[in-house]
């Protein structure tokens, strides 16, 4: 998914010297032209940032539209949870002058590990997936605690089932969509910056992120590739567990899949949104029930 750039300007093709008069002057140097707009970014250098106990932070902004206008950095922010210990993570978001945390975890989730966000910030819960009906965390226990049905587990092609059917659901569920709504509509009316995340930011999260970007019109290839960032984050950050299934016998690869993304399954979300709705504009309008004058203002927000 990588943009080529066209060049702003051409050099005029030169002509043969036997072609130039023998009474011309050579050509007076132009100065060189200044560049003023902020240089995209690839996927590839997202703008990934260190704060103490955060996992998967980085800036959503950065990146080029298909019309060549620029998705603002500063403005808004994705993550993994923000229960870190310590003074240093909250000292760390207090340098992106937050306005807003939009929480898309389950009530169980923010009660077992709550945020913990500077004075003034916001906290806005909503639980993408109130409704959803399998949990993915009673596998993942069985697994750290018996190799043996951890490999039957993953050769059984239950875990991708479920992220498949998770990501289905991203788009059909009234939960998710009644949790997007209200997060997109709040950013659209935001003074200041924002931050969105879940627990490792990789699913609900990332499907935020893929469809705001896509919204913004940042091209399907980039997107995905901006999605697939959060496999080497969430990895490092699940690498204890890994060790603790490999201390009892396990192999570690086997269980990587369960913590990682695939290009699947974002394609399922962006599938069923083509099915229901015809085109990420329409998932906005008729899914979420965003008027368009609010997603124009969240374009005027985030683009410039």
């Amino acid at each position: 998914m990588t943009d080529s750039t066209t060049p702003a300007s051409q050099q005029t093709a030169a002509q043969p010297p036997t072609a130039q008069p023998p009474t011309s002057q050579p050509p007076t140097a132009q100065p060189p032209t200044v560049q003023t707009q902020e240089v995209p970014r690839p996927a590839s250098q997202a703008a990934s940032l260190q704060i103490e106990g955060i996992i998967n932070l980085r800036d959503v902004g950065g990146y080029a539209t298909t019309a060549g206008e620029m998705v603002a950095t500063g403005v808004l922010y994705r993550s993994g949870r923000l229960s870190f210990e310590g003074q240093a993570g909250v000292d760390g978001l207090a340098e992106l002058r937050l306005s807003a945390v939009f929480d898309l975890r389950s009530a169980a989730e923010c009660a077992s590990l709550p945020d913990r966000l500077p004075a003034g910030v916001d906290l806005v819960h909503l639980d993408v997936l109130a409704d959803a009906v399998t949990s993915l965390a009673a596998h993942l226990a069985d697994m750290f605690e018996d190799p043996v049905a951890a490999e039957e587990l993953l050769q059984s092609g239950k875990i991708r089932e479920h992220y498949l059917g998770t990501y289905k659901n991203l788009i059909t569920s009234e939960a998710a969509c009644s949790a997007y709504r209200e997060m997109f509509l709040q950013i659209a009316n935001l003074d200041g910056p924002a931050l969105f995340h879940c627990t490792a930011g990789k699913d609900r999260t990332g499907w935020a992120a893929a469809s705001l970007l896509s919204l913004l019109g940042v091209s399907e290839q980039v997107v995905l590739e901006d999605y697939l960032l959060s496999s080497e984050p969430v990895l490092a950050s699940f690498q204890p567990y890994l060790d603790q299934f490999a201390a009892v016998g396990g192999n570690p690869e086997l269980l990587k899949p369960a913590f990682s993304v695939e290009p699947d399954y974002l394609a399922t979300s962006l599938s069923e949104v083509q099915a229901q709705f015809g085109s990420i504009e329409g998932y906005f309008r008729t899914g979420l029930g965003l008027s368009d004058d609010i997603t124009d203002q969240i374009r005027r927000r985030l683009l410039h």
